[in-house]
């Protein structure tokens, strides 16, 4: 996949903000609009931008309980697992991972029963061995997005 120097200021000028026009990104970027616009439709077509969304302060939101699952689960159980996690609505994050664990996720709660009864019913599947879960206390940083490098290291 060639992506050149255009390519990576485009992408950041949108990570600096999503709602940006191709003459607002022209602008920052230096690049002509019509450059900008045939571009980003190339990049979306190529998959590097996958989409435009909105970032959502769940805490305001009322979910404000952020819970972290760390799952160890039978071999022949892991993708039935996996997927059960990634089509739960709470959940925000979802890895197969090395280690002693094999599975981590991420879930935001409105209260402390309703993670409760998230936990309950995980630990119903006979495919999870065993199962820790860790409460955030504060998140420091969430979901940030960083600016990419350039070819010759600038951001």
């Amino acid at each position: 996949m060639d992506i050149d120097d255009t390519d990576r200021r485009i992408v950041n000028a949108l990570l600096g903000d999503g709602r940006a026009s191709a003459r607002d990104i022209a602008a920052e970027t230096g690049v002509a609009a019509t450059t900008v616009t045939k571009r980003l439709s190339d990049l979306e077509d190529r998959g590097v931008i996958e989409s435009y969304i909105p970032t959502v302060d769940y805490d305001a939101l009322g979910y404000d309980v952020t819970a972290v699952f760390r799952l160890s689960v039978e071999g022949n159980g892991l993708g039935t697992v996996v997927q059960r996690l990634h089509d739960h609505d709470r959940m925000v994050g979802v890895y197969e991972v090395t280690g002693s664990d094999d599975v981590v996720a991420i879930g935001k709660f409105q209260s402390t029963d309703s993670m409760n009864t998230e936990i309950k019913d995980l630990l119903t599947d006979p495919s999870i061995t065993a199962m820790k879960t860790n409460v955030v206390l504060e998140t420091v940083r969430e979901y940030e997005q960083f600016a990419v490098d350039l070819e010759n290291g600038e951001a």
